[in-house]
């Protein structure tokens, strides 16, 4: 499957409030949401010393794709394009030796 597939198949199960305004609202919060929650199990496996479920962090990184994909989605943005400029983004940084370091623009 690729990133356009998803994209597609993703949207067939989106459903969202009727109340709002901008679709593109409810994903970016409900992206945010679901970072916290990977993040909260990361910072639990680092707090506990526990051992990593791989199976429910990839439950969690998945609901992260289809939040970022439902945005892309609701931009008008091709989700295929976001992940091959996103890597030649990092190619090309990588090549000028770039690639540590802060700034969009690097």
């Amino acid at each position: 499957m690729d990133f356009s597939e998803y994209q597609k198949i993703a949207k067939s199960t989106a459903v969202y409030p009727d109340n709002l305004e901008g679709a593109f609202f409810y994903p970016s919060i409900g992206l945010a949401g679901e970072v916290g929650e990977l993040l909260n199990k990361i910072k639990k496996i680092a707090r506990d010393n526990a051992k990593i479920d791989k199976k429910d962090l990839e439950g969690e990184i998945g609901d992260v794709l289809w939040y970022l994909a439902q945005l892309s989605t609701e931009l008008g943005i091709d989700f295929e394009d976001v992940a091959a400029h996103n890597l030649e983004k990092l190619k090309s940084r990588k090549e000028r030796g770039r690639i540590a370091g802060s700034g969009d623009f690097r």
